[in-house]
């Protein structure tokens, strides 16, 4: 099927170039109307995971806070500890709910990236010309992805590390780590293994969810066929 796509993108170029005017005119404007449909459900989605994102991390500080206001209230005594791990179970089950969300919306907008790229090549198709108007990606390969995501370098691991997702994992594996530490230390751990315990958890969590995110990347450019590849 692969070998197939760069037929199939030159049989439209020749395809589009057989059409008249008027066919054209009307193509473009079907063609736009789907981009702008594209647009707004990549706006709004990424509107959604923003706010559910910012609805969390507002739980995890009330949390935290709650927290403070019940062991200065019980002096860290008595239903205090079952208090604790109730208020950081529903942060984590929160957290976990939300994390899946976010990394729904990283392949959903990956698939609005190839969408909105494979529409650029079919405005190629009708006008060549306008290649070097367009600064995002003109093909819906695994280059073209990179180029709209990043267009003015090579797109490089600080995107990730400065997104928005990874803020939400930092947080999230962080609350993991804190709620098995404290369940450890519950059942009569120290300190010192509590914080050990607790530290090992989070970083095979941060791992996974990492691991997790590559695949699922890795999966829809696997399964993706292109239309149009990017030269060279």
């Amino acid at each position: 099927m692969t070998a197939d796509a760069p037929r199939h993108a030159q049989s439209d170029g020749d395809d589009a170039a057989s059409l008249s005017d008027a066919q054209k005119s009307l193509r473009a404007q079907m063609l736009a109307t789907e981009h702008w449909s594209l647009l707004a459900s990549r706006s709004t989605t990424q509107s959604e995971v923003l706010t559910r994102i910012a609805i969390f991390l507002t739980l995890v500080s009330a949390g935290l806070v709650t927290l403070g206001v019940l062991g200065n209230a019980t002096g860290f005594r008595g239903w205090f500890g079952a208090a604790a791990l109730g208020i950081l179970a529903l942060l984590v089950l929160l957290g976990v709910i939300t994390q899946l969300r976010v990394f729904n919306t990283a392949t959903e907008d990956l698939a609005y990236v190839l969408a909105m790229n494979r529409l650029r090549g079919a405005y190629l198709d009708l006008d060549p010309g306008l290649e070097r108007y367009f600064l995002m990606g003109t093909s819906d390969d695994e280059t073209g992805i990179g180029i709209t995501y990043y267009p003015f370098a090579m797109r490089d691991r600080s995107q990730v590390f400065a997104s928005s997702a990874m803020v939400m994992l930092v947080v999230n594996t962080a609350l993991i780590g804190l709620f098995v530490g404290a369940i450890v230390f519950a059942l009569g751990g120290s300190i010192g293994w509590s914080i050990a315990v607790g530290a090992v958890v989070a970083l095979v969590q941060f791992a996974l969810w990492m691991l997790k995110g590559y695949r699922s990347y890795r999966q829809v450019v696997g399964v993706h066929v292109p239309l149009r590849r990017a030269a060279g």
